[in-house]
């Protein structure tokens, strides 16, 4: 059941992405010439006016076929044809509707919870003693902060929500903190994150709010800008080496990460959020990597439409052809060697 729950939002997220490019093309007076969910073999297809809608076999893709997206015709309704705001903002779209979804799903799991959190500290591990008095023991504590205090930046990272907290503590226990108190920044250096009781790094509680619209949409879009931001800095990890391209993971080992991450749930509700928090994760994931210049994706097609407002005139339709493919060609093998890794995995249980 948690793989078919996998696949259906794997699916949804595709077909998201595809819809924005979809409806902003058919808004934009383009001829759409097929809006399709996954890739492969046609499993159902019907045609309205002048657009064909199929579902095709495998959940890892999706398109939505223009007329002369990739070469220049005569016809007046043709995505080369219309005007370069047009094209950029049909390019775009997919992406922004990622982002839409994944605030979204932000959202939902935010009600799912009674209250919402803050970034105020509201208290401190440690122990009662029976004459009524607290014996802090958390090492925050005793590196200077206090209750009441708002953090706003750790290791200078802007902290939005609990998901870059979560984020920094999982880094190291020692962390450089920039707090709110009294209406002051004050910075603490060195501060040790350590809960004596627990013997773990959380030593602190957060503040809680009632739980109303604003509070619910202020969080929720702190904590989508959150989530996009750690996709750019894995990525940069990547980059730098920190992770291995042995760590990439492809459609398949997203499916098992989501079926694995919901069983992780307790409870209904516990497994409803995981899904949500999880959901948004990887559809915002999908719609920064689409935005980066990459040839073969949204972000490579919209460079070259930079390219042409500042040329003042289009790259030649061939020669654009010939970077995408390349593009595709290289995005597919990477999915390949990320797919053999996640069945590698599967099978050795790593």
């Amino acid at each position: 059941m948690g793989y078919v729950i996998a696949i259906l939002v794997f699916g949804l997220i595709i077909t998201v992405h595809e819809f924005g490019h979809f409806i902003c093309a058919k808004l934009c007076g383009i001829r759409v010439l097929e809006f399709a969910i996954g890739m492969g073999p046609k499993l159902i297809s019907f045609q309205k006016g002048e657009t064909k809608y199929s579902l095709r076999l495998l959940p890892i893709g999706g398109y939505c076929a223009m007329e002369g997206e990739d070469e220049t015709d005569d016809d007046s309704r043709s995505f080369r044809k219309q005007a370069l705001w047009k094209r950029m903002i049909v390019l775009v779209a997919g992406a922004v509707m990622n982002f839409i979804l994944g605030f979204v799903m932000v959202a939902a799991m935010t009600c799912t919870d009674g209250e919402v959190p803050t970034m105020k500290i509201s208290g401190f591990s440690g122990i009662r003693n029976s004459d009524g008095s607290v014996e802090y023991k958390a090492g925050s504590y005793a590196s200077g902060l206090r209750h009441d205090d708002i953090i706003i930046e750790m290791d200078g990272l802007k902290i939005f929500s609990a998901t870059d907290l979560n984020y920094m503590l999982g880094q190291s226990a020692t962390h450089d903190v920039k707090v709110l108190r009294g209406g002051e920044e004050i910075l603490f250096e060195d501060v040790t994150f350590a809960n004596e009781v627990s013997g773990g790094i959380i030593d602190f509680g957060l503040e809680y709010v009632p739980r109303s619209v604003g509070s619910v949409l202020s969080y929720s879009a702190k904590d989508s800008i959150s989530l996009g931001r750690l996709v750019w800095i894995s990525l940069r990890d990547l980059a730098t080496g920190k992770y291995k391209t042995s760590d990439l993971s492809g459609p398949v080992g997203v499916v098992t990460t989501i079926d694995e991450t919901v069983q992780q749930g307790e409870t209904t509700k516990e497994k409803v959020s995981l899904l949500l928090y999880l959901t948004a994760l990887i559809t915002i994931n999908i719609g920064v990597v689409n935005l980066l210049p990459i040839p073969g994706l949204d972000g490579g097609r919209l460079l070259f439409c930079i390219i042409e407002l500042i040329r003042r005139k289009p790259v030649k339709p061939e020669h654009e052809g010939y970077v995408h493919l390349a593009g595709m060609v290289l995005l597919f093998g990477i999915i390949i060697y990320a797919t053999y890794n996640d069945i590698i995995r599967l099978i050795t249980g790593g």
